[in-house]
């Protein structure tokens, strides 16, 4: 695994927290196991007003489609998540569910999981598999670059690390403009790699995912368009 690479411009302390601004993406996803299936994936993050916001996710692809959503509420930097839900259907693949109720005033998130209850204990900064992305987009703009997060999945708590190991300069229409590239840390020996790129110019928007699955095979995301602010 690479080790982390903490390069000059990322040594800069955390810079105030910055504030989210409504977006509308769409990118070209590619699944490569042996044949190619492209699909398209958009991404949008709108205020409700009063600090809360929607954020959501739509795959839309021939294996499958995905409806991913967070009620969220946005406070000193930080995502606190409240409703979790997550869908995905297709003909050749079974249909999942996935949902979380997060209640910060008891301290108790509640949902279901693979048609099963459950009820967890709520630790400090816990986050959702939705959320989570968002509060890693904001804490890199905000200039961190390692970044640990307490995430329920299924019906535990998984902890996700990340951190960002380089800049790359790609080109683009004719112009060439740099990248952050992040990595998601994990153990010596694992074999799956999950690489991102964000973009400085465009309010630090996820512009590629790449994830390496063990035998080789590769899932791809790319930034096709995007929209910011009201």
């Amino acid at each position: 695994m690479l080790a982390f690479l903490l390069l000059p411009i990322t040594a800069a302390a955390r810079e105030p927290a910055p504030e989210l601004i409504p977006s509308r993406v769409s990118y070209t996803a590619t699944m490569d196991k042996g044949l190619e299936i492209n699909g398209t994936a958009i991404r949008s993050l709108t205020s409700q007003g009063n600090g809360i916001w929607l954020y959501r996710t739509d795959v839309d692809s021939f294996i499958g489609d995905i409806d991913e959503s967070l009620i969220l509420k946005w406070e000193n930097g930080r995502v606190i998540p409240l409703r979790y839900r997550y869908r995905l259907s297709g003909v050749f693949i079974r249909d999942r569910e996935q949902s979380i109720d997060f209640d910060w005033t008891q301290g108790i998130a509640t949902g279901s999981y693979r048609d099963r209850g459950f009820q967890l204990p709520l630790k400090e900064g816990a986050l959702d598999p939705l959320g989570y992305q968002l509060q890693l987009r904001q804490d890199i703009k905000a200039g961190e670059r390692e970044m640990s997060y307490q995430v329920i999945d299924g019906n535990n708590y998984d902890e996700e690390k990340f951190a960002v190991i380089d800049e790359e300069q790609v080109s683009t229409n004719g112009d060439t403009i740099t990248l952050l590239k992040a990595e998601k840390v994990r153990g010596e020996n694992a074999r799956r790699q999950t690489l991102m790129w964000f973009d400085p110019q465009q309010d630090f928007l996820l512009s590629r995912l790449l994830q390496i699955e063990p035998d080789g095979s590769r899932y791809e995301l790319r930034l096709k368009d995007a929209e910011l602010g009201n």
